[in-house]
């Protein structure tokens, strides 16, 4: 069963170098070492190379684990590096947060937030048992941020808001870089590149569009 595991792993990142999601060697060892079918739900692990999401606890259509694609939608632009202090802003089942990790190596830090506390359970145990323990994890409204550890570097929002959470642009550090899908509820949302510069000035680009759970919380979709 592991060695199908790995085919499959290795195949379904083959089809993402194919349509042109993954570019950076850095980012393709990353998702050739992280087990996905390890972040999922035992029910869901046979399909953990199928490039979509999946429901995680609790499941009430809100928590999903993201189809593999939209990693390196992510993590291509940011361009982590080992230098650099990482903010996710939901945690899910912890497997954005160990490529992150596995992209910013030791020296580096990923702070992961999630609302949720039974998502947020769920995706701690699997950080701790894959060996990811040096991972921060907070159970808290993502939407706020977190100031303890800012400013941040590199920022992502794995879900969807109808505007950037003002904390979140006062924790990116000068300069740094934050990612987020900005738009309605439904149908779709414009994932949104912000860059700050070593002035504080903001600029902003849409990258593609793409279809996001909404972010809850003080400074997003509240419940």
């Amino acid at each position: 069963m592991k060695d199908h595991f790995k085919l499959q792993r290795l195949m379904a990142i083959n089809q993402l170098i194919k349509e042109g999601y993954l570019k950076s060697s850095k980012i393709i060892r990353a998702m050739k070492k992280v087990k996905r079918e390890l972040f999922m739900p035992v029910k869901y692990s046979k399909y953990a190379y199928a490039d979509q999401p999946f429901p995680i606890p609790p499941y009430n259509g809100l928590q999903t684990i993201s189809a593999l694609h939209t990693y390196p939608i992510f993590y291509e632009p940011l361009k982590l590096k080992g230098s650099d202090k990482f903010l996710e802003i939901g945690m899910g089942s912890g497997y954005g947060s160990a490529v992150a990790k596995e992209l910013i190596g030791k020296k580096g830090v990923v702070v992961s937030i999630e609302k949720n506390r039974k998502t947020y359970m769920f995706g701690k145990r699997n950080l701790s048992r894959t060996g990811y323990k040096d991972v921060i994890t907070i159970n808290d409204d993502g939407t706020k941020g977190y100031e303890k550890m800012a400013p941040y570097d590199k920022i992502c929002v794995t879900a969807s808001c109808n505007k950037i959470p003002e904390p979140l642009i006062e924790q990116l550090a000068k300069p740094g870089i934050l990612i987020i899908p900005i738009g309605p509820k439904h149908p779709s949302q414009d994932l949104v590149m912000v860059e700050k510069d070593v002035s504080g000035k903001i600029t902003k680009r849409k990258i593609l569009e793409v279809i996001y759970v909404p972010l809850i919380g003080k400074h997003g979709y509240e419940n």
